[in-house]
């Protein structure tokens, strides 16, 4: 190739698209640039003008009819061919008579309560567990969603039962509002399900409707949920108290005092009675004897009222600091003792009564005005022949 056709080819490709022959195929290597091209610039719609955003009007074209302005410039017109007919009354277009379903109940779902059963097999304890589900119809497009409520160590995967979505019916179509009721099962997939219950404001849309619901329903007896209870319901046996309280005790530990507020409020009070026992024994007879009974812990303490001369051989004390039991019981052991003890109290303290100490019957007893102790044990004596 001479440099003369080199200068040719490169003048050819410097030509206006307009001026390429027609006989010159167009394969790739062909395309030509407009050498008469100044202004590379892109077309816009919007412009901006005295700070504001507006609309380019230049590259549009708007068709004129010359004998629709001849006839505005004339006058009023009394026939416009081609223009349509007002309405007679102004009406808003923009909003429907009667709205569509996605406005009329956006963000609005009817809320069920149900259940299905479930089999279980190789197990002891149950042979069907029921499962409680929540489902929610949502208004605006028809579709129903199902959730399952979580329950702790239940060992199941729970949770998101079914996701939102139309659900077909077995016999053709999708589950509407309408297909729904209390007391009614419903089929998903295969899997049935029971409704019990709605909401408020499902019970409110169906009344609103006219639509009646059945009575609400319970949800069966489940096995799993009763166990579960049990378990989490801790009830020690009668004599698990006892059992942690001595084996504390002997590994030197706490000791509750569960008469500790007694013990605050009544220390150092002690209510004290002259008591005589009637001895009818050989060698008995009238014995006098202090009673002392101890408010801080409901203990009693009998002591011998000593006197000199009198033969007998003195004794510290007849009871030492303990609780009184009204009925003792007596065994060869303490464990062996089933029956708890009753033991008197300070309402059970009153004058004139008796009491029985270990089998001694004991009587309160006070000294008149000017009489000695011989003129009280005249006295007591003659009471008992009388008695007699």
């Amino acid at each position: 190739i001479n440099a003369e056709y080199m200068g040719i080819f490169h003048q050819s490709s410097q030509m206006k698209p307009a001026n390429i022959p027609s006989q010159l195929p167009f394969f790739p290597g062909n395309s030509f640039t407009d050498p008469y091209k100044t202004k590379f610039n892109k077309t816009h719609v919007l412009d901006m003008k005295s700070g504001a955003q507006t609309e380019s009007v230049k590259i549009l074209e708007e068709k004129i009819d010359p004998e629709l302005i001849k006839s505005l410039r004339e006058g009023p017109p009394t026939k416009l061919e081609g223009v349509p007919p007002r309405p007679e009354e102004a009406e808003n277009e923009g909003i429907p008579k009667q709205p569509p379903k996605w406005l009329k109940f956006d963000k609005q779902s009817l809320r069920f309560y149900g259940y299905f059963q479930e089999p279980v097999h190789e197990s002891n304890v149950e042979n069907f567990r029921i499962r409680k589900c929540v489902i929610l119809y949502y208004l605006d497009d028809d579709t129903i969603h199902i959730t399952e409520p979580r329950v702790e160590n239940s060992g199941i995967p729970q949770g998101i039962f079914l996701k939102r979505h139309k659900v077909p019916k077995a016999d053709g179509g999708i589950y509407t509002y309408k297909d729904l009721n209390i007391g009614m099962s419903f089929e998903v997939y295969g899997r049935v399900f029971r409704i019990v219950e709605c909401d408020e404001f499902t019970e409110k849309f169906y009344a609103d409707l006219g639509i009646k619901l059945n009575p609400k329903e319970t949800y069966p007896d489940n096995l799993f949920e009763t166990k579960r209870i049990l378990m989490k319901t801790k009830i020690p046996p009668p004599d698990a108290a006892e059992v942690r309280e001595y084996v504390e005790k002997k590994l030197k530990g706490g000791r509750p005092n569960k008469n500790l507020q007694q013990f605050l409020e009544n220390d150092r009070k002690v209510l004290s009675f002259d008591i005589v026992w009637d001895d009818t024994s050989y060698d008995g007879g009238l014995k006098f004897f202090k009673m002392d009974f101890f408010l801080s812990d409901n203990t009693v303490e009998v002591r011998e009222i000593r006197e000199q001369n009198n033969g007998k051989d003195p004794y510290p004390k007849m009871l030492k600091r303990s609780k009184l039991p009204k009925e003792p019981v007596l065994t060869h052991c303490p464990g062996m003792k089933m029956k708890k003890d009753e033991f008197y109290e300070p309402p059970d303290l009153v004058l004139g009564t008796k009491i029985m100490i270990f089998s001694r019957p004991v009587s309160y007893t006070h000294l008149r005005a000017h009489e000695t102790r011989e003129d009280l044990v005249c006295r007591l004596l003659l009471e008992k022949k009388k008695k007699q």
